[in-house]
C-alpha cells in the first residue's frame, strides 16, 4: 500500500512513522508512506499556499493552485483509489472504513490548515473528505497520523497475531472486553475465575456478555445496532 500525505508541515508527521507498528509495516514493505510538502508546488518566491477570503472574515485560505499541482503531479505518476481531505465537517472515521481504506492500493491524504481550503479543492479534487471527531484541531496532520495508523495497522502481516485486528473494538460494532495478565492477584483483586478455567467456549461467551454489557454502558447508540 502507497500513502501519499500532502502537508504544509512534514516534521510534524515524521515521528508516527518512525515507531512501532507502522515502522515496523514500513520495514516489511507492507506500506509506503510519504510525506509531501505542498510548498514545493507554490510559484510564489515566499512559498505562500494561502491567501485572504474572498468577502471579507478572519483567517486565510489555502489556495487552489499548489494543491491542484502537486494533486495532478502525482496523479501523473500512478492512479489513486482515494484523494482524502481531513477536515472537521468530514464524514466521521469508523472501523468500516478504515477497514475499507486497508482494501486500497494508493491513497492521498491531505491536510487541511488554517481557515480551510479553497471550496473547488473539495468539489473537483477530493473523493472523500474524513473527520476524526467534534472538534477543530490547529491542523489535519494529527488527524492524518491518527487515520493512517488504523488503516495499516490492519494491513495483512503488519501485526504478529493476525487475528488480533478483528478482535478490536468497534469490529462488530462492540467494545472490546475486558483483559487481563499477570499476575492472577493483585492487592487482592483477581482475575475472573472463568479466564483462568481453559475452557475456550465458556471463554468466549464470557467476553461476547462483557462485551455486550460494556457497549450497552459505555456506548449505548452502538448497542442499538447489535439489537
Amino acid at each position: 500500500m502507497r500513502i501519499d500525505i500532502i502537508t504544509i508541515h512534514p516534521d510534524l508527521l515524521e515521528s508516527p512513522f518512525k515507531h512501532s507498528i507502522l515502522k515496523r509495516a514500513a520495514q516489511k514493505g507492507l506500506v509506503e508512506v510519504n510525506l509531501i510538502n505542498l510548498r514545493d508546488y507554490s510559484t510564489n518566491k515566499q512559498k505562500q499556499v494561502d491567501d485572504y477570503t474572498f468577502g471579507g472574515g478572519a483567517g486565510m485560505v489555502m489556495m487552489i493552485e499548489p494543491i491542484a499541482a502537486c494533486i495532478n503531479h502525482l496523479k501523473s505518476e500512478r492512479t489513486y483509489d482515494e484523494i482524502i481531505y481531513t477536515s472537521p465537517d468530514g464524514e466521521l472515521l469508523q472501523q468500516k472504513t478504515c477497514n475499507h481504506f486497508s482494501t486500497l492500493k494508493n491513497i492521498i491524504v491531505l491536510c487541511g490548515h488554517y481557515k480551510g481550503i479553497d471550496e473547488r479543492v473539495r468539489e473537483y479534487l477530493i473523493t472523500k473528505e474524513i473527520s476524526i471527531g467534534d472538534y477543530v484541531l490547529s491542523g489535519g496532520e494529527l488527524a492524518a497520523a491518527v487515520m493512517c495508523d488504523s488503516i495499516i495497522r490492519l494491513l495483512p502481516g503488519v501485526l504478529n497475531d493476525e487475528t488480533s485486528a478483528l478482535t478490536d473494538s468497534f469490529q462488530d460494532d462492540l467494545l472490546a472486553p475486558p483483559v487481563y495478565t499477570r499476575p492472577q492477584e493483585f492487592n487482592g483483586w483477581k482475575v475472573p475465575d472463568i479466564l483462568m478455567s481453559g475452557h475456550t467456549a465458556e471463554i468466549e461467551k464470557w467476553r461476547h456478555e462483557r462485551s455486550l454489557e460494556r457497549t450497552q454502558q459505555r456506548r449505548p447508540d452502538l448497542f442499538k445496532k447489535t439489537n
